[in-house]
């Protein structure tokens, strides 16, 4: 089954249970598959949306989420932190299990040795890596971080 067809089967599942906060976020996420749809058949590049492409559009989206939960935090909007939040954990149910920061750190050691990086100017290198061989597993922005420490 595909990862689309998860998902509208969830959102039915959510109908059926009248779960509103469920079936605005599998709105969301349906609308925007739809658009992803509807550009990759109109572009010069036409293809087929597969889920490949809806992991990247749920990931653009779970980042969005995390950015909009820091700011809520910041400002004491618990009102719209907790509905960030519960579109957070909903939208990331479809993604692989991120590696622990731990795990991303000893990941990103290896890569460094077995490359040979030994300044930031050798960041973009081992990043090109992780995405190469752990692009579903790791979150990005964290490895980032975590590379500058290493990396200095």
């Amino acid at each position: 089954m595909s990862l689309k067809d998860t998902i509208e089967t969830e959102y039915k599942n959510a109908l059926k249970s009248k779960d509103k906060t469920k079936i605005s976020t599998y709105r969301l996420i349906l609308s925007s598959i739809k658009d992803l749809d509807i550009s990759n058949r109109s572009g010069p590049n036409k293809k087929e949306t597969d889920d490949d492409d809806i992991k990247k559009l749920l990931k653009k989206m779970v980042k969005q989420r995390a950015e909009s939960i820091e700011i809520y935090k910041k400002n004491n909007r618990n009102d719209l932190l907790e509905i960030e939040q519960n579109e957070y954990e909903i939208i990331t149910n479809f993604l692989p299990k991120q590696l622990s920061e731990e795990d991303t750190k000893k990941i990103c050691e290896e890569i460094i040795a077995k490359l040979g990086a030994n300044s930031i100017k050798d960041m973009g290198k081992v990043m090109g890596a992780l995405k190469q061989q752990y692009s579903d597993d790791i979150d990005f922005a964290k490895a980032g971080a975590l590379l500058k420490q290493l990396l200095n």
